[in-house]
């Protein structure tokens, strides 16, 4: 077993990780040569002091580097977030996602299963028929032919195995938790990522600064959701060309109604996708708003759309002319018709 002391004695006095210092003590951890209490209490110690951005940055180039990688357009963008914000919504992302696909983005999507919530990104793909057992080579021709695919956490993070028992055993969130959507394995240099807590909008937008990302918007709700939120006003955090700047937003401002929470919770997998295809046939509701919010935002960090509302505007098209539905349909029939064969 390597030794991660030096790393532990420094976190546990209170002093912040280089770089440097962070991209070694996460290479000994997620290759599996690191002792596992130290690497429990350097976890918590983290958290307890409160992460900071090299130690961010530093744990994001390695799990990066170990990373399987697929080769992607240049103007692929994610809507991966954080998760964790514990309010039990529908699939936002995910949806708006296949939405902005539907409007001419190219959507290299990033997900797992559910851990926080009742329902992740894999489950909710899974229920509406979209295979996520295909192999690297046609996730990319997907990618490159229908604008969107999805990398699924597990089949590109290998060296996360070394760090997922102890996640479990530990119960708490982690820097791991800010890590997964800075690694998309695609290395998309746009995203729409939501954060669980307002605190990190300004660090992750840094932290993506240091990693070589073009545009971004870092999102939190003021009713704590990690995603535009329509029950109130969203913090944002913008960082395009270098440059940072933040902003509040209002759904009001686009012609979007202010819903309650309750339009927008949702349930198990299966509930989530009904929901979903309902939205994809056209009803009106909170939910619906909710996504055309996030689909418009993605939009305009893809350079889709040049603002906001042209963004709504153009979304909403896209679902009530059918586009969306058709967009789903397409992508599920590939998935389905290139699924690997059973060992």
């Amino acid at each position: 077993m390597v030794d991660l002391k030096p790393a532990l004695s420094k976190v546990a006095d209170g002093e912040i990780l280089t770089q440097a210092e962070a991209e070694l003590a996460f290479s000994m951890i997620m290759s599996g040569a690191a002792d596992v209490p130290q690497v429990a209490a350097l976890l918590m110690g983290m958290r307890l002091r409160g992460e900071r951005v090299d130690e961010i940055v530093g744990g994001a180039r390695v799990l990066r580097s170990k990373a399987d990688l697929i080769d992607a357009p240049e103007n692929s963008i994610d809507t991966c977030g954080t998760g964790g914000d514990s309010l039990g919504t529908y699939n936002i992302s995910t949806t708006a996602a296949i939405l902005a696909a539907a409007c001419g983005a190219t959507i290299a999507k990033h997900g797992n299963r559910s851990v926080s919530s009742k329902s992740g990104s894999a489950d909710v793909l899974n229920a509406l028929g979209i295979n996520l057992e295909i192999s690297q080579a046609d996730n990319e021709t997907c990618l490159k032919q229908h604008g969107i695919a999805f990398m699924f956490a597990p089949s590109h993070h290998r060296a996360m195995r070394h760090v997922g028992p102890i996640r479990a055993s530990m119960g708490l969130r982690t820097i791991f938790n800010l890590l997964g959507p800075l690694a998309n394995p695609a290395m998309t240099k746009r995203q729409l990522l939501g954060v669980f807590d307002k605190k990190w909008l300004l660090p992750m937008a840094e932290t993506l600064r240091e990693l070589g990302s073009d545009h971004v918007w870092v999102v939190h709700g003021s009713d704590g959701l990690d995603e535009l939120t329509i029950t109130g006003d969203s913090y944002v955090v913008e960082l395009k060309d270098g440059k940072i700047r933040e902003f509040t937003i209002s759904p009001k401002d686009y012609g979007l109604d202010i819903a309650p929470l309750e339009e927008i919770q949702g349930g198990l997998a299966e509930e989530n996708a009904e929901a979903m295809l309902t939205l994809m046939k056209g009803k009106k509701s909170g939910y619906r708003d909710i996504v055309l919010l996030n689909a418009a935002a993605t939009l305009l960090v893809a350079g889709v759309v040049d603002d906001l509302r042209a963004g709504v505007e153009i979304a909403a098209k896209a679902i009530d002319q059918g586009t969306m539905f058709k967009k789903y349909r397409e992508w599920a029939d590939f998935t389905q018709a290139h699924k690997l064969p059973e060992e």
